[in-house]
């Protein structure tokens, strides 16, 4: 069974810590991709997108510390995250594990999200003209909204490089 990288970890933490630090009761979608806009991985996804990550972040607070009073308690609580939270984080898992990968980054989850249509969470990637294909074309291919590729070099390549090098010699 495929392992969160230690990023994810982080985010996943992170979007329990914004519930609760609003004193929800519940940590929903919009918790999750606030947390997500922080991850290294998703960040680098939305950025590919040209999504205006100040400006994400800015929208999902306002609309967390706005919309969400309904969720508030009186005392302090861990908050449980919603199904459609674990819905994604489980998406994202049975997507890495079927791709024979061992690892699930932020990345990973922000493909997941995409799914819930009905969340606002996705409203708000969808106004800064964000889709699915956008972040898996991305993740697969490293290539950004737009057509270009991206200049960093993929995993493995660097190695492979110098495998190359060593038996011209």
């Amino acid at each position: 069974m495929p392992s969160f990288a230690p990023a994810l970890e982080t985010t996943l933490h992170k979007a329990l810590e914004a519930a609760s630090s609003r004193r929800h009761e519940y940590a929903t979608l919009e918790h999750l991709l606030l947390a997500l806009i922080d991850d290294e991985h998703a960040s680098k996804v939305m950025d590919a997108c040209h999504v205006d990550l100040g400006e994400l972040k800015t929208t999902v607070a306002h609309y967390l510390d706005t919309e969400l009073d309904a969720l508030k308690v009186e005392a302090a609580t861990d908050p449980s995250p919603t199904s459609g939270f674990q819905r994604v984080v489980q998406r994202a898992i049975l997507h890495v594990q079927s791709s024979g990968r061992d690892e699930v980054t932020g990345g990973n989850v922000l493909v997941a999200l995409f799914s819930e249509r009905e969340s606002y969470a996705v409203y708000f990637l969808q106004q800064q003209d964000m889709s699915r294909l956008d972040a898996v074309s991305f993740i697969s291919h490293g290539v950004g909204k737009g057509g270009a590729a991206e200049a960093a070099t993929p995993k493995g390549a660097e190695e492979e490089k110098q495998v190359k090098g060593d038996s011209k010699g």
